[in-house]
């Protein structure tokens, strides 16, 4: 174990975000905030880690909740497998069963609206090609690309082993092939781990020479990123839905039509010959609907039932006695049981049913677009500087320490310093702040941002997946990927589902065949099909995912990042808010906010004298005077001498004239008469201000008043809350004056003062105690505790540091007005995901027993299998558009 230096919090070696290494020895943090802090000042933080800590020992944050996806461990690595195919709540279970069952693999997490598995495992265990197998055996498939690289170099069979070996070795990759006589290596592997640049990268670290990759046809996106192979092969996939979708409706027209000869007179005989029908429908069954067979059949093999059983049961018993009903009429006319056939039930409920998957995945698509958004930000390519001549070169070429030039209009590629030039840059993309911020020699620039109206060079720090883009777009995924505790129930209920309705089908067929009118096996077989049509796992199974998907994806277009589905629906319930003080409520630095001169004295004369006395004074209220006096046309002169008179003030010869600033006490030391002057400092004090006197050769001169300023949006946003029901408190370890300056300005009524940092956690703990909800929101560095305790830690950033561990929630940039709106997102989200359940129910809870045909005995109302099919499909895509409404709420 190791203690973080900067904020104090016990950190195990093997599982610490981040290290540095340093005076021989190598320290341990939390968080990147916590190694940031301490790579701009070591030297201060390692005396502070030698000091006691005051106060209780930290608290450690709470384990991770089984609803989110937790770290690997020592060992083990995390895959995330996209797999298609899946259609049902029943389909993720099988997903999660098939990839359990393999050895080494110690966590899985199938979501079924990202359609993406999550697997922890042991590499030594276990390997990316058994994950894939397992998956594909269960009867789904996973979206891979393919590659066919031409290679140099290679001399024989042990140079091929060489080079599979060391592919194989790469997460993410799970089929290598190197042929020596073409010289080619053949490598299947997943975009979504790795891309192709790692994968040439990693033959040329075992001294092969990599030509120009030539993609085979399994590939679509070329040397796209792989987020845009993904998406391609998602489009492919649509592309085909919609097809056959097309070629379902044309057939399932005419044999409805045709089946209808009987009503409407003006159908010609020869479509309504039972021959002609069964031969249209035949492909509409069979290769239109045969996702439905090949999905029944992967879920038999793993002895469970699914969504598609229950529509190739349910049309496959339609057809079949179609078929027979054709071939052998006298068959069923024994007895009056009469032989029409139901060819066109069995085509319009597979052509229905098609079209709900096509507007479903059409809407599951739309709903992750805030993602593709950011995303489509990046440029593709970066002008760098590459032996003294500009290159434009593709973005995936970019390495550290590049130095890339960026002209006014165009976006910035990757993240990192400005070594030449000055603009202003439009961050709004991911601070939320529409103001363009000023860049010079120095400062830090983030990929995706627009340059506005200079240009300038900057060295590349941060490239690939490591830029502040790439970081939000996992942690946003991740997010969408996991499950809140509201979609427990829906996720057992989904469990025996189906065998439910398989078993009550099988009921209402009996029952019929027993109890009903003649024909009694054909209203048997009509409603046996339309209980097994009707039934539908899949909106439970989309009621949640789908609207924590769009959830999160707004969150972030208003830089709100949400770490998983657990802390959205807590955020929805809590009552109380408490904020830091220092950093969070207020600027977090001294700002001279008054100056009352004295006759003869002038603002600028004042403050131009203050400044020079303060120029050998390291103390923060120095500072803040200093910054006061940088203005066009104001010289500040030196200080021909200087001495520090601690707990008092200072005093120094500025221009040949004694300068003393400092408190009441020393004024009074010194025979200084600023009685004058004593109303005014004791209102200034009583605002929470710090006063300091300033005399000039003996004289009282003026007071300066300088204080940590509420940030501009810390009213509005206290108000807000206030508004929303919410209770707001302000802890703080500053003075109590101080405090109750601060709290009356901001509006908050309860706050704690003097507190040391264990005193938060405890102040936290009496909240909680008392039977309240809290949300801590602080800077996420000393305050990492108290965000740990709390039940949902809210983690003030700056853009470049969006990785606070320690918080459920981060808020890009300072404006806290972000954390009403992240509360009220989440109540919109929950109250979706309970709105998306209870439609779930209830369309499942009336429409299984009307489809049985319990309104029959009553109303003689039968529900026919098509209109079953319809509602069927209108389900499923009525939850996912109810969640796609979350698109439209506006957080301002």
């Amino acid at each position: 174990m190791a203690i973080d230096p900067v904020c104090g919090m016990t950190v195990r070696e093997d599982t610490a975000r981040s290290f540095s290494d340093y005076a021989g020895k190598r320290w341990y943090f939390c968080s990147f905030f916590c190694k940031n802090k301490f790579d701009a000042d070591p030297e201060k933080y390692i005396r502070q880690s030698r000091e006691p800590m005051p106060g209780p020992a930290p608290v450690m944050p709470p384990a991770a909740p089984p609803t989110s996806i937790p770290v690997a461990r020592e060992g083990t690595v995390r895959l995330d497998l996209p797999v298609s195919g899946m259609t049902c709540a029943t389909c993720v279970s099988t997903v999660e069963k098939a990839l359990k069952k393999i050895p080494g693999v110690e966590f899985v997490s199938v979501n079924f609206a990202t359609q993406r598995a999550t697997v922890i495992y042991s590499p030594s265990a276990a390997k990316t090609a058994d994950l894939v197998r397992a998956v594909r055996e269960a009867g789904y498939d996973v979206a891979s690309a393919s590659a066919e690289i031409p290679i140099k170099s290679v001399m024989c069979a042990g140079c091929a082993g060489t080079i599979e070996r060391v592919l194989l070795s790469r997460k993410g990759v799970f089929r290598a092939s190197m042929n020596v006589a073409t010289l080619r290596a053949r490598v299947e592997y997943l975009p979504t781990e790795i891309g192709l640049e790692e994968i040439c990268a990693a033959i040329e670290s075992a001294g092969y020479h990599v030509i120009r990759p030539v993609f085979s046809g399994s590939d679509p996106a070329g040397d796209h990123p792989s987020d845009e192979i993904e998406r391609k092969i998602r489009e492919r996939e649509f592309k085909e839905l919609r097809t056959k979708f097309l070629i379902g409706l044309m057939l399932s027209a005419i044999v409805f039509i045709g089946s209808m000869g009987a009503v409407l007179p003006f159908v010609p005989a020869f479509l309504q010959s039972p021959v002609l029908l069964w031969i249209l429908t035949t492909p509409v069954q069979f290769w239109i609907g045969a996702r439905f067979y090949r999905g029944a059949w992967a879920a038999l093999r793993h002895g469970r039932a699914d969504m598609n059983t229950l529509v190739a049961v349910g049309t496959s018993a339609a057809y079949f006695y179609s078929a027979a009903a054709t071939v052998a009429p006298s068959l069923f006319a024994v007895g009056g049981l009469g032989h029409h056939v139901y060819f066109d039930t069995a085509a319009v409920i597979i052509t229905l049913i098609l079209f709900g998957r096509l507007l479903e995945a059409r809407a599951k698509g739309r709903a992750s677009e805030a993602m593709k958004h950011l995303l489509g930000l990046q440029p593709k390519t970066a002008r760098v500087l590459r032996d003294g001549a500009e290159t434009d070169i593709p973005l995936a070429e970019v390495l550290p320490g590049d130095l890339v030039i960026v002209r006014p209009g165009e976006r910035i590629p990757v993240d990192g310093l400005v070594t030449k030039g000055r603009s202003s840059v439009d961050e709004s993309m991911i601070t939320g702040e529409s103001i363009p911020v000023e860049k010079a020699e120095g400062d830090e620039v983030i990929g995706a941002t627009m340059n506005k109206n200079g240009s300038f060079t900057f060295r590349a720090v941060k490239v690939g997946r490591e830029t502040v883009l790439a970081r939000i777009v996992q942690l946003v995924q991740e997010a969408q990927g996991s499950k809140a505790p509201i979609q427990r129930l829906a996720d057992v209920i989904a469990g025996w589902f189906v065998p439910a309705v398989i078993g009550i089908a099988v009921l209402t067929f009996g029952v019929w065949m027993i109890f009903g009118p003649q024909p009694a096996l054909t209203f048997a077989l009509l409603n046996f099909v339309s209980v097994m049509i009707i039934a539908c796992p899949c909106a439970l199974g989309l009621a949640t995912p789908t609207a924590v998907m769009v959830g999160t994806g707004k969150g972030a277009e208003y830089g709100i990042l949400i770490k998983n589905g657990e802390s959205l629906e807590t955020a929805a319930k809590l009552t109380t808010i408490v904020f830091d003080k220092t950093g969070t409520l207020t600027e977090g630095r001294p700002v001279l906010t008054d100056l009352i001169h004295g006759e003869g004295w002038t603002e600028n004369e004042l403050l131009r004298v203050a400044a020079g006395a303060e120029k050998g004074s390291e103390h923060p209220l120095a500072e803040a005077v200093a910054a006061a006096a940088k203005t066009p046309g104001l010289s500040v002169p030196e200080a021909e001498s200087f001495r520090s008179l601690p707990g008092f003030g200072l005093e120094a010869r500025v221009e040949g004239r004694a300068v003393l600033m400092g408190n009441a006490a020393l004024m009074s030391e010194r025979g200084i008469d600023v009685t004058a002057w004593t109303s005014r400092a004791d209102e200034l004090s009583a605002q929470g201000k710090t006063a300091m006197y300033v005399a000039v050769d003996g004289r009282a001169a003026g007071v300066l008043a300088v204080a940590d300023p509420l940030k501009g949006k810390s009213v509005a946003a206290v108000a807000r809350l206030k508004a929303m029901g919410l209770e707001v408190v302000m802890l703080t370890g500053d003075h109590r004056r101080t405090a109750e300056a601060v709290a009356r300005a901001a509006g908050i009524r309860h706050f704690a003062a003097e507190l040391r940092p264990g005193d938060k956690t405890e102040e936290i703990h009496k909240l909680q105690r008392a039977g309240k909800r809290v949300a801590m929101v602080g800077d996420g560095i000393n305050d990492a505790p108290a965000l740990a305790t709390a039940d949902v830690g809210v983690a003030i950033g700056s853009g470049t540091d969006v990785a606070m561990e320690a918080a459920d929630i981060t808020l890009i940039g300072d404006d806290l007005q972000g954390v009403a709106r992240a509360i009220e997102l989440s109540r919109r989200t929950i109250r979706t995901i309970k709105q998306n359940l209870f439609w779930a129910f209830i369309y499942n809870i009336i429409g299984i027993p009307v489809a049985a045909g319990v309104l029959y005995p009553f109303f003689g109302i039968l529900l026919n299998p098509m209109i079953a099919s319809a509602a069927m499909a209108f389900s499923s895509v009525s939850v996912v558009t109810n969640s796609l409404r979350l698109r439209r709420i506006r957080l301002d």
